[in-house]
């Protein structure tokens, strides 16, 4: 969490005075079809029910699933706690990507890697993991309530974040 203060803090403290907070924020996984298309439609609908006018996408480091939907497990689950990922398409981070993104959250260490392996060093600051110290588990190869437990970590983080958001500004 102090990462993300600190940046916050530090887009907050710009001369440019309508920038209170990271506005675009950009979720990362691997595949984009389970962990960050769930994380970029919580944080937006989180984000926008307290008034927070901000951009999120989400991208996989890998491009196994450029044009595809989300798992149909996440939407299932997600559908079920109210969150629409049916319009979302898994795509590939881009060059354009970190100079475009305030902040880019990584679902694990491989993802986060990969980022800092393919980003230019002047946009290295604005990475981090989703959950700040932990690790997103990949719910992929796993359970129905695998999915359920990446949606109660994707929605405890995002209520964090979101009021953390909505105090900058």
């Amino acid at each position: 969490m102090s990462w993300i203060w600190t940046t916050t803090r530090a887009l907050a403290a710009r001369s440019d005075a309508t920038v209170a907070g990271p506005r675009k924020i950009l979720l990362v996984c691997m595949g984009n079809i389970c962990r960050s298309p769930t994380a970029e439609e919580v944080l937006r609908v989180k984000a926008r029910a307290v008034g927070l006018e901000m951009h999120f996408d989400s991208a996989g480091t890998e491009g196994y699933h450029v044009g595809d939907p989300p798992d149909p497990r996440s939407v299932r689950h997600a559908g079920l706690r109210g969150y629409d990922l049916s319009r979302l398409r898994a795509r590939r981070v881009t060059n354009e990507d970190f100079t475009e993104f305030d902040l880019i959250l990584a679902a694990d260490h491989v993802n986060l890697r990969a980022l800092r392996t393919r980003g230019p060093s002047e946009h290295l600051h604005k990475l981090a993991l989703m959950l700040g110290e932990d690790e997103l588990p990949d719910p992929y190869y796993g359970e129905a309530t695998d999915f359920d437990l990446v949606l109660d970590l994707i929605e405890k983080r995002a209520d964090s974040l979101v009021r953390l958001w909505l105090e900058a500004n």
